[in-house]
């Protein structure tokens, strides 16, 4: 019962960000809006890491497993993907390069200084 509670809390700050992404004329996507008001919520002591921690544990951990019907759209239109692969790739793998390299200097710089610690 207490991963339903959980799951019950993220879905609900997924919602606001619904509605926040109605209302607001931003073009901003209800995730992270959502995403955004989750960790508002927990720096403001809101919302505590305890009353989601296990639920967004499993969830990131079955992460790869959502993206199967994603990844099997793409393979059902693999012909039509060959006509435009060179461009594709041209885009794809600078942008990914880019995106790991910021990714990776933020970590470092929110974790400076801190120890890591780890939850298991």
């Amino acid at each position: 019962m207490k991963f339903v509670f959980q799951f019950a809390r993220i879905v609900g700050f997924c919602l606001l960000g619904e509605i926040l992404a109605t209302v607001l004329p931003l073009p901003i996507p209800a995730s992270v809006y959502g995403l955004l008001l989750m960790v508002a919520a927990l720096r403001l002591g809101l919302l505590r890491l305890e009353q989601v921690r296990e639920t967004g544990l499993f969830l990131t951990g079955i992460f790869p497993l959502l993206f199967v019907p994603a990844a099997s759209g793409v393979m059902e239109l693999g012909s039509q993907m060959m006509e435009v692969i060179v461009p594709v790739l041209i885009a794809i793998v600078p942008i990914t390069a880019l995106v790991m390299a910021v990714t990776g200097c933020v970590a470092q710089h929110c974790t400076t200084g801190r120890e890591v610690q780890r939850h298991e």
